[in-house]
């Protein structure tokens, strides 16, 4: 095993921004959820499978860190606005979707209203650092 004690600068980020009044296992089955859909359409975010030493194969997982953020509802809305805007990769979770039980129900109830008026608890977003940065304005680090 190798190890560079310099710190890896990655030219692009993976972001989650929560909102901020969700309880504890909404945020972190948000969170499950949203970063699901970034490796299946942007193959190049995940690294190769991981092994133990004695050779039991483990999933592949992202090359880089999601960094989590929280905010509140405006704060989501903006993001989606300035992401959107921007073309970034992004996943959305809105209210509804906890009231489903299976993809189907979930694409159709974000399906049924307007960007402008999805009811956002969270979203993903990857691209150049500098582009997330600025979608992500006024969200803070999640605690």
């Amino acid at each position: 095993m190798t190890s560079d004690s310099a710190p890896v600068r990655f030219d692009t980020k993976i972001a989650v921004l929560l909102r901020d009044d969700l309880h504890t296992w909404q945020r972190l089955n948000v969170t499950a959820f949203l970063v699901s859909g970034l490796g299946t359409v942007l193959p190049e975010t995940i690294g190769e499978p991981y092994a133990d030493a004695d050779g039991t194969p483990y999933l592949p997982l992202f090359r880089q860190p999601v960094l989590v953020f929280e905010g509140s509802k405006e704060v989501l809305r903006s993001a989606h606005t300035r992401a959107v805007g921007r073309a970034l990769p992004l996943g959305v979770f809105t209210s509804d979707m906890f009231s489903t039980g299976n993809d189907v129900d979930n694409r159709a109830a974000v399906r049924a209203v307007t960007g402008a008026d999805l009811d956002l608890v969270g979203l993903a977003v990857h691209g150049p650092r500098n582009a997330v940065d600025k979608a992500l304005k006024g969200a803070r680090m999640h605690p």
